[in-house]
């Protein structure tokens, strides 16, 4: 099991990020939560495979239509088992 932590900037509050990424990790099976942050960046851990964690972090990097990624800070953290994916509220 691989667990990230990732914070994303760039125009990425507003235009359905979170959400949309909720959508893409349950449907690749990964585990965690995502946020907006008061600074306008979006932060989220991600839990699953190596390939489940791969495929969220490749979505990341561009984020749903309307989302302008400028960069995507990745730290590996301890796996905790968690299961689910939610939207949590800003932080």
């Amino acid at each position: 099991m691989r667990r990230v932590h990732v914070i994303v900037d760039g125009e990425v509050q507003g235009v359905g990020y979170r959400y949309t990424m909720q959508l893409v990790a349950r449907e690749a099976g990964a585990a965690g939560w995502v946020r907006n942050r008061r600074d306008g960046t979006v932060e989220a851990e991600v839990e699953g495979t190596p390939g489940q964690v791969d495929e969220v972090l490749a979505w990341m990097a561009s984020g749903p239509p309307g989302a302008q990624v400028s960069s995507a800070a990745v730290t590996d953290t301890e796996p905790t088992g968690a299961r689910g994916f939610e939207v949590r509220g800003t932080a």
